[in-house]
């Protein structure tokens, strides 16, 4: 049995349904073992609520040894499951379930897919995992592309991953009254990782290729230039731009590979060269 799932007695009842219930739901389920259809719901909410501890704990109530606390919550049948929260029943259940009629009554309570994805990318933010991270967050935004925290999370991965374009191009959606304090700092180290990427360095490359366009190892230079202060779509498009004029440029061919290698194999700036480099060569 799984440690949210507690066959409740007097002896636990105050801890259960008065204490717990006050920093979690607890769904309490009356079933007796002649009543087939209280057993077939009491293995159904055991299986369903199992992965789910830290949000609710299901108090399984056998009414045959336990008919003061079925008298207590007034059950006039079964099966029948009650929901409490804060001490207080606030929902319930009887009579047979079908799997959709379940799904319905748990999917108001239970988390969905995309806030558990976002709770793992979350956590692996924090602990620096940053290719986990993205991949979790990355999920949830393809579940649900309009929930600020969603974004603002993959935003911040992004930036980690010093994909500081995208993460500018997903924060450029988020909506004015979802523009909170987390928006604010990942915004701020946006534009002080922008600064930064426009070195005098930078800007001399830049002025001496607009010079001598055709300088193919002036161009990689300052490919390498852009992927090292993070603006690795502009370093892509122009050693890009040179195969285009020469597909047996294997040097190019070579460091844009090695650029694309450092992004997550999903990032989208990764499958698109890695197609325009396909089409390109076969």
């Amino acid at each position: 049995m799984s440690e949210n799932i507690v066959s409740l007695t007097p002896e636990n009842f105050q801890q259960i349904v008065l204490e717990d219930s006050k920093s979690k739901l607890v769904l309490v389920d009356f079933w007796a073992a002649q009543i087939p259809e209280s057993v077939e719901l009491r293995d159904k909410l055991s299986t369903l609520l199992a992965p789910h501890g830290d949000i609710i704990t299901l108090a399984l109530v056998d009414c045959q040894t336990q008919q003061a606390i079925a008298q207590q919550f007034g059950i006039q049948g079964l099966p029948t499951a009650v929901l409490v929260k804060e001490g207080q029943p606030i929902d319930g259940i009887s009579g047979p379930q079908t799997d959709d009629t379940l799904a319905q009554f748990l999917n108001k309570y239970l988390p969905k897919e995309e806030d558990i994805l976002l709770k793992q990318a979350q956590q692996c933010l924090t602990n620096g995992e940053l290719q986990e991270a993205f991949s979790f967050a990355q999920r949830a935004h393809v579940l649900d592309n309009e929930r600020a925290d969603i974004k603002l999370v993959l935003a911040d991965t992004y930036f980690q991953l010093n994909q500081i374009e995208q993460s500018e191009a997903l924060l450029a959606t988020v909506k004015m009254v979802d523009q909170d304090q987390y928006y604010q700092a990942i915004k701020a180290k946006i534009e002080l990782a922008q600064e930064a990427s426009n070195s005098p360095e930078i800007q001399a490359l830049e002025q001496q290729l607009q010079q001598n366009p055709e300088d193919v190892e002036l161009s990689r230079k300052l490919a390498l230039q852009y992927q090292q202060v993070n603006r690795v779509a502009d370093a892509a498009s122009l050693l890009y731009s040179l195969l285009l004029k020469d597909r047996s440029d294997e040097e190019s061919k070579k460091l844009l590979l090695d650029i694309l290698a450092t992004l997550p194999s999903n990032d989208k700036l990764t499958i698109s060269y890695r197609r325009k480099l396909f089409s390109l060569m076969y």
